[in-house]
């Protein structure tokens, strides 16, 4: 409720819980409600354009319910949602002398319903792409509307290695699809723009993940580290078939390393050292890394692979955690022997499951990096299960995928955005940009 004091009276303290405002429009009585008045300022980008409005504002007694501002190439686009007490057209012959004289362009709507000013975005979309073309997320725009989901925001949060975008949505009140039809759709939508889409409730449990593991071969390093040793065994297309049957899920996985290893009788030790020594990281992996242990997240690798390869790693970029296999060496040579229980399919999931314990981390707040159908237990166990670059049983069982090869994506599924990482990088001297 407000209060007019005319000019040309003393001002006089006003009774508890009313506001006295000093450009009152005539007319408007004590009891007049709030009018709501949406308004829209739009030009160039400068210092200054905030103050301008906002001043205009003060001047007619505003108060505000919402304000929300982008600013593309330069240009600006700023709305304020506030209540006047008095005429809103008083506002809007000031406004529209103030900000054309700025050269900005001015709107001003009156009336609404401000019950709901924001709405509640139920979930977070994130649509990369390499580049996202118009058609791309036009794709996607028609795949949420097909469904009633209304897109609240969208902000760019990526442009290297990958264009990043990511929409905040809200269901329908009336028949909401569930989480598994928004995934499939947008999956769908995806498929059809040749872009990754992932999708994630929003809330707390959001930003709150703690522990990360991410699988080895195909993951956070390039190619099979069993089939590099195959080939000098001389037994690499045996070895390679065999592997893509595991991966596919048409072999089980313990099998599959029993049989891969067995071809493996023979070989030098010394071939263990060559192959880690010739390992290459999945571009963006340091990266990923580094970012994530500065956010406090502990990091951890498990692998159907071998520990005397896997230690190499967890050295050199400095991880908490490790699980994988040991091979059986006798008079240096491997025996084609694996030693111990398997990490297999299950023993990937318990291997998460005890990092998490280990950690002091509950399982909802872990995040899961694999490719393979040996990751699919671990991806499910995880409080976010990520299929990277995986084989089509994988990526439709997790809960997103991500099919660029560039494992910093990851980090954009968490929240982190390009600018972000690349402030960090550069307090540290470690800011780069390799050519694509």
């Amino acid at each position: 409720m407000t209060r007019a004091v005319p000019d040309d009276q003393p001002d006089e303290p006003a009774p508890e819980g009313l506001a006295v405002v000093a450009d009152p429009s005539p007319g408007i009585g004590a009891d007049a409600e709030p009018v709501p008045v949406l308004v829209t300022v739009t030009g160039p980008d400068f210092p200054g354009v905030n103050a301008a409005l906002f001043a205009v504002l003060a001047e007619h007694g505003a108060a505000m319910l919402d304000v929300q501002q982008a600013t593309i190439h330069r240009r600006i686009t700023l709305s304020a949602l506030v209540t006047l007490p008095g005429d809103p057209a008083r506002l809007e012959a000031a406004l529209d002398i103030t900000m054309p004289s700025l050269g900005l362009t001015v709107s001003v709507e009156t009336g609404g319903d401000t019950s709901s000013v924001h709405p509640y975005s139920s979930h977070v979309v994130l649509v990369l792409g390499r580049p996202i073309t118009a058609a791309d997320f036009a794709e996607v725009a028609r795949g949420l509307a097909a469904m009633r989901v209304n897109i609240d925001r969208v902000r760019r949060i990526a442009d290297y290695p990958v264009t990043g975008l990511e929409l905040r949505i809200s269901l329908p009140a009336h028949n909401p699809p569930s989480d598994a039809a928004l995934r499939q759709a947008l999956a769908a939508a995806g498929r059809r723009a040749k872009c990754d889409v992932a999708v994630q409730r929003v809330g707390i449990a959001q930003r709150t993940k703690r522990l990360i593991v991410f699988d080895v071969d195909s993951t956070l390093v390039q190619g099979e580290v069993i089939e590099m040793l195959a080939a000098r065994a001389g037994c690499e297309d045996e070895v390679r078939a065999i592997t893509e049957q595991a991966m596919r899920g048409e072999m089980d996985f313990a099998e599959s390393l029993h049989r891969r290893v067995g071809a493996l009788a023979g070989l030098p030790a010394s071939a263990l050292d060559e192959v880690a020594d010739e390992l290459e990281l999945t571009p963006g992996a340091r990266t990923t890394v580094r970012t994530l242990k500065r956010l406090g997240y502990r990091c951890g690798v498990v692998s159907g692979g071998f520990t005397s390869i896997i230690d190499r790693l967890v050295e050199d970029l400095g991880l908490d955690f490790a699980a994988a296999n040991d091979l059986e060496v006798v008079d240096g040579r491997i025996t084609g022997l694996v030693l111990g229980t398997v990490i297999d399919r299950a023993g990937k999931a318990e291997a998460l499951k005890r990092f998490a314990d280990e950690a002091g981390v509950p399982l909802e707040q872990t995040v899961a990096v694999g490719d393979g159908a040996n990751d699919l237990d671990m991806l499910a166990a995880a409080g976010l299960g990520v299929a990277f670059n995986a084989k089509p049983v994988v990526a439709a069982a997790a809960d997103t995928a991500l099919s660029y090869p560039y494992l910093d994506a990851v980090l954009f599924i968490l929240g982190v955005t390009r600018d972000e990482i690349e402030f960090a990088d550069a307090a540290e001297g470690l800011l780069r940009r390799v050519p694509l």
